[in-house]
């Protein structure tokens, strides 16, 4: 028996992390056959969602999760594409998920009324005497990590601008194509249109979502990935505070 741990629908978006989006998209893109139930954190050594169980035996990351599926199946998700296109896969992939999601995640957990909107639902088991402490420590070191990696140095207006930048590669890339690499996803789609979804939904007041929805060919692109992968919700519903 497989399952796929994460979350289902939150903030007007298929789950709210690309990153379960990403894997329930390539399992799926796989053929694999699997259920999906809600993440219990505590529970992984990494502390992350999404994670796989197969079987007995556990895969976590999304990365790793793709991996170890391909390998079993004997599939690839980039089968077909060049070695030239598969390095593009690769690259597309790391900034979206390294570069495009940092901007994304700042806008939802450092501006405290999307912070008190969205994610604050995600620390409903912490006792509600200690919750505050909890949530400002975490807060305060997801501060410390941006400002040190070097995003966090930057105003608003910066961060936006180098959004804008990714979303005109990937603007770029996908052109007039239904996906990244041509006529069927691949794998960077799974990962790219997860991140623009997250980044283009609108619950949340940031100037993030504009700047997505301002390229045509990106909606029309995610709204191809969401009909075809999420056109139902298969997901069990989460408790939430």
């Amino acid at each position: 028996m497989i399952t796929l741990y994460g979350w289902g629908p939150q903030f007007d978006c298929p789950s709210p992390s690309p990153y379960v989006m990403k894997s329930d998209i390539q399992l799926q893109m796989l053929g694999v056959d699997f259920d999906r139930a809600i993440a219990d954190l505590e529970s992984v050594p990494k502390h992350k969602a999404p994670y796989v169980t197969d079987g007995d035996f556990l895969v976590q990351d999304s990365n790793f999760i793709r991996a170890h599926f391909e390998r079993k199946l004997g599939k690839s998700l980039d089968a077909g594409l060049t070695d030239e296109q598969r390095a593009a896969s690769w690259a597309l992939e790391r900034m979206a998920e390294g570069h495009l999601h940092t901007i994304m995640a700042m806008e939802r957990w450092l501006k405290d009324d999307n912070f008190f909107k969205g994610p604050i639902h995600f620390f409903g088991n912490v006792p509600e005497a200690s919750r505050p402490a909890v949530v400002k420590e975490l807060r305060e070191g997801m501060v410390a990590t941006h400002y040190a990696a070097g995003m966090g140095r930057h105003t608003e207006a910066e961060r936006m601008r180098l959004a804008e930048w990714d979303l005109q590669a990937l603007a770029i890339q996908l052109a007039a194509k239904p996906f990244l690499f041509g006529d069927r996803p691949t794998a960077a789609d799974a990962s790219v249109s997860s991140v623009l979804i997250s980044c283009a939904t609108e619950f949340f007041d940031t100037p993030l979502s504009d700047r997505v929805r301002g390229h045509t060919n990106l909606v029309g692109y995610m709204d191809r990935m969401t009909k075809r992968y999420f056109a139902k919700n298969r997901w069990p519903v989460a408790e939430m505070a």
